[in-house]
């Protein structure tokens, strides 16, 4: 399945976490989109793209189970958060819960808010290995007071690679009356997901990731309350209802200034993508990689898993590295061996992160481990 994806053939890549890989198909459809934009940039810009925005929305909405007009499009995640955080009336004394798993870039964002505004965030501590949903909802639930207004949690972690059960935090959250951001950058293709029935406020998800669609293409669910509230960052012709769209919320976060949205429009091709390769067994094959990859990186390292139970896992496996292991071992796992793959450190431990996409084979994994034996002797 290698030759479907633009991946260097000579490379072996454990990476798909981080950026995801287009496949080629989905990316001569990105180059059609943007020729289509060359040609008749004065029409495609000022009324056909509306048009194919909507229908990128219908798809991923249909694919998420939500209302395509309560989605919008973002380049990153992490610019879809700080649009929410921008637009939340939070004051002086307000918490936000989190754990001390998030992904660092929106942690940030987060603190940059604080100190601004005076919020208090607070980094709830959970087990360490997690072994349980059940104990992960009562330890991090610990964390809730009386000044928690905001739950922003990651649906499956970015350095830890763990799946959160943020289902049964979001249905305590609306009947406590705390708001809820998932960032579920890893999620749209690696894990189902139903964001009518997770019922949460926020969601954000990159596509460009798991779904296999181009660079730059990520969501932003808000449930139709919160819609009013909405303010963007960059604001412009649609502030007083210039822009066309059928929403105000469409209207001020459509139009961004000038900006090639190809990558967007891309979105039912990653689709059609999945279905035309029946994604569901390719992924069922890369689980079962991943969770052999989990028993061989423990033999080899010979470190405590930082889970108990698959369930906590994806197509990715994030593993501690003994303490003694060379500073620039990501760097000689590229040069030496020619293999991608994230090596970085996380609660003053050095981790591992294995990624598994339908591209990879057991063969890439044996690689992997020949050469952290070489490297780590």
């Amino acid at each position: 399945m290698k030759d479907q994806f633009l991946l260097d053939p000579n490379a072996t890549f454990l990476n798909h976490g981080s950026f995801g890989a287009c496949p080629r198909v989905v990316f001569k459809e990105y180059q059609n989109w943007q020729r289509r934009l060359e040609f008749q940039p004065g029409k495609f810009m000022t009324h056909e793209v509306y048009h194919y925005l909507k229908e990128a929305r219908d798809d991923i909405g249909k694919f998420l189970n939500c209302n395509g007009d309560d989605l919008l499009f973002f380049p990153n995640p992490t610019t879809a958060v700080s649009n929410v955080i921008n637009s939340l009336q939070l004051s002086a004394g307000d918490e936000i819960l989190m754990t001390q798993h998030e992904y660092g870039a929106l942690v940030r964002s987060w603190c940059a808010s604080a100190k601004k505004i005076g919020l208090t965030i607070r980094q709830q501590p959970v087990s360490n290995p997690v072994t349980t949903r059940e104990r992960f909802v009562k330890e991090f639930w610990s964390g809730v007071n009386r000044n928690t207004r905001v739950i922003f949690i990651s649906h499956i972690t970015s350095s830890t690679a763990l799946i959160f059960p943020v289902e049964e935090i979001c249905k305590l959250a609306s009947k406590a009356g705390i708001l809820t951001i998932i960032d579920g950058a890893h999620v749209p293709g690696h894990i189902p997901l139903d964001i009518s029935s997770l019922n949460c406020d926020f969601y954000t998800g990159a596509c460009h990731k798991w779904l296999c669609a181009p660079k730059g293409v990520s969501f932003l669910y808000i449930k139709e309350t919160h819609h009013e509230q909405m303010r963007p960052l960059v604001v412009s012709w649609g502030e007083e209802g210039d822009d066309p769209g059928p929403t105000e919320l469409l209207k001020n976060f459509q139009w961004q200034g000038t900006r090639d949205m190809s990558a967007f429009l891309t979105i039912p091709a990653a689709i059609r993508f999945r279905k035309d390769n029946q994604w569901s067994i390719v992924q069922e094959k890369c689980k079962e990689l991943v969770k052999r990859t989990a028993d061989q990186l423990q033999q080899l390292l010979n470190t405590e898993p930082i889970f108990h139970g698959s369930h906590w896992l994806g197509q990715m496996i994030s593993h501690p590295l003994p303490t003694a292991v060379p500073s620039d071992l990501k760097l000689r796992l590229w040069n030496d061996h020619q293999i991608e793959v994230p090596v970085f450190q996380w609660q003053d431990r050095q981790f591992i992160r294995v990624s598994i996409q339908g591209y990879n084979t057991w063969t890439d994994v044996e690689r992997l481990i020949y050469a952290l034996k070489t490297l780590l002797s």
